[in-house]
């Protein structure tokens, strides 16, 4: 049980980094619970918005495909307890170094992101 849950969280994980990366909107939303909350800081500055908010910023904005920047996301380490999981990725992307938190959850035998951290790191 415990392969097929990691194998299904790198594989969303995977969609999340392609959904981010190429500006994928309907990739993202697959990842995401309705409900998700962003977390986080950028050079100090504190983020806060609905996953649908993030998406329309991820929709406005030049995707990194689109800037010629190298794909460089890898995932550090995932923790998986029972039907809910924490994953650490690094997410370097439009000249920041995040980190991101993903808090997932299994919900009607699908892994969903129901909540991220993310930080800006020098």
């Amino acid at each position: 049980m415990y392969s097929k849950n990691i194998e299904e969280i790198e594989g969303l994980i995977t969609i999340y980094f392609e959904g981010i990366f190429y500006g994928d909107i309907a990739k993202l939303t697959t990842c995401f619970h309705e409900n998700v909350y962003m977390y986080g800081d950028i050079k100090d500055v504190d983020y806060l918005k609905s996953v649908k908010e993030y998406l329309e910023g991820v929709e406005n904005r030049q995707s990194p495909n689109d800037l010629n920047e190298t794909f460089k996301m890898k995932i550090i380490g995932i923790e998986i307890l029972g039907k809910i999981a924490i994953a650490k990725l690094h997410v370097p992307m439009l000249g920041y170094n995040y980190y991101d938190y993903l808090s997932l959850v299994k919900i009607n035998n699908d892994w969903k992101i129901v909540n991220k951290l993310f930080s800006h790191i020098e």
